[in-house]
């Protein structure tokens, strides 16, 4: 008996069209947020370099309740504090990817898992082997490990490229599993001492917000403060305070019931997500950001190991890990590129990720703590390393610009105004009746205009 016949899979292929609008809102509200970020990424600059007292003074300012443990820096109160609203949104994506996104077939999730952690793996031992050779820390070996997915996409507006929805549909789930990692890195590596009484405080608080959650307890006045009261015990633990934000946003229902238009955690995250990219992530730049650039310093950057270790693992790791992760994904699988994309492509996407800035920025404050100088110049390779591939990212694709307007052009087109785009009703009857008819009308009218032009013809046939 003849084997049947094997199915030959396509990366990057058409999504289903609710994936396809989901993805379409998300990434317009992260690529707002991403020019938000560069604009306060700029101006941390400025302001570190132009009024560097001013800049200390105020990132290192204290307030808060000493009496709960909470007396922190406006610096620390943006990484700890703020970065859980980025946090909390990226723990409602990851869900949403689980149970109603990519990550929900095994066969599709293979992809962007694998890219992602190729893409992590290969920055850490690009940074491991540059130290090792050179001579320098191994500590900082999770800082080039990051992807920001909002500094990524406000590259692409800045740049105007007009990426088809597949390609960027990979980026942001690509950003959201090394989210994942990301969050394990910093709750395995960099808890030093844990505060049994705190984290079990903690714990109850989550549970008492998944019993809510299941409840149908409805209103932000339960929420709020409960998430603040598990934030607060969650930084005294020991254990970063993000970790706090990731464990609520999972435990959102984001599966809608019969009835539900949208699911509470979709709906939540279209509610908070505008405040996390558009005031927190930028707040944190803001904070984060500033550090003294020079010749100097720049000259530093590339002679220090740790630092160097950063830049190539941003630039080389990044590309390299995500690019590779991906073919080995199509070799052994017998998928293969959907036939209107090229390898190209994805080099040009995975050299885009490695821009790391908001989750790399704060694991090298992490892994570098009490060490200030090393610490700036860790977020300068960070700074410096993101430009260089978002740069490098522009010129490869500026390359493939024309062919992908026509990809997206092809993706938008909706001809018989229905408002939804023609390639996603090819293979409706309806649809073909329908354009039968529209271009029934625009023949009558071609007819009837070359009628109108032949009879003015014939009345100017006389003599004047």
């Amino acid at each position: 008996m003849p084997a049947p016949p094997t199915t030959t899979r396509k990366f990057f292929g058409r999504m289903s069209l609710p994936e396809r609008n989901f993805v379409a809102d998300a990434l317009r509200t992260e690529t707002v947020g991403g020019v938000l970020l560069l604009i306060a990424a700029v101006a941390a600059l400025i302001w570190a370099n132009t009024l560097p007292d001013s800049y200390e003074t105020v990132s290192h300012y204290h307030f808060g309740p000493a009496a709960l443990g909470l007396d922190l820096s406006v610096e620390h109160w943006a990484a700890d504090g703020l970065l859980a609203v980025f946090f909390f949104v990226a723990g409602i994506e990851l869900k949403r990817e689980l149970v109603a996104g990519d990550l929900r077939d095994p066969k599709a999730a293979v992809l962007p898992v694998v890219a992602a952690v190729c893409g992590m793996v290969v920055p850490a031992v690009v940074y491991v082997l540059t130290n090792v050779f050179g001579g320098g820390s191994l500590e900082g070996w999770a800082v080039p490990t990051a992807t920001d997915i909002a500094f990524a996409l406000a590259v692409l507006a800045v740049i105007g490229t007009s990426l088809p929805s597949a390609l960027r549909a990979f980026l942001l789930t690509l950003a959201v599993v090394d989210d994942l990692f990301a969050i394990l890195i910093i709750a395995v590596f960099f808890t030093d001492s844990i505060n049994l009484a705190a984290l079990g405080g903690a714990v109850v608080g989550l549970g008492v917000f998944w019993l809510l959650l299941r409840k149908g307890v409805r209103g932000w006045y339960v929420y709020v403060p409960l998430a603040l009261v598990i934030w607060g015990l969650m930084y005294n633990s020991g254990i970063h305070a993000t970790i706090a934000g990731v464990a609520m946003g999972l435990m959102l229902r984001c599966h809608p019931l019969e009835g539900e238009e949208h699911s509470p955690g979709e709906h939540i995250e279209h509610l908070v997500r505008p405040v996390s990219a558009g005031l927190a992530v930028p707040l944190f730049a803001l904070f984060s950001a500033g550090v003294a650039i020079s010749g100097g310093a720049i000259h530093d950057v590339f002679t220090r190991p740790e630092t160097l270790g950063v830049v190539l693992g941003l630039v080389v790791g990044k590309a390299v890990g995500i690019f590779g992760g991906t073919w080995l994904t199509a070799r052994f699988t017998r998928a293969s590129l959907s036939d209107e994309l090229e390898w190209a492509d994805v080099a040009a996407v995975a050299t885009l990720a490695g821009i790391g800035f908001t989750v790399s920025l704060l694991i090298g404050e992490l892994a570098f703590e009490g060490n200030t100088s090393l610490t700036d110049e860790t977020k300068a390779a960070v700074l410096i390393g993101s430009f260089i591939a978002a740069v490098l990212a522009t010129a490869l694709l500026k390359m493939r610009n024309a062919k992908y307007r026509a990809l997206c052009e092809a993706e938008e087109r909706d001809e018989d105004l229905d408002g939804i785009p023609d390639i996603y009703e090819e293979d409706k009857p309806e649809y073909h009746l329908r354009m039968a008819a529209i271009y029934e009308r625009k023949a009558a009218e071609h007819r009837r205009l070359a009628e109108v032009a032949g009879g003015a013809s014939e009345g100017n046939d006389g003599p004047a």
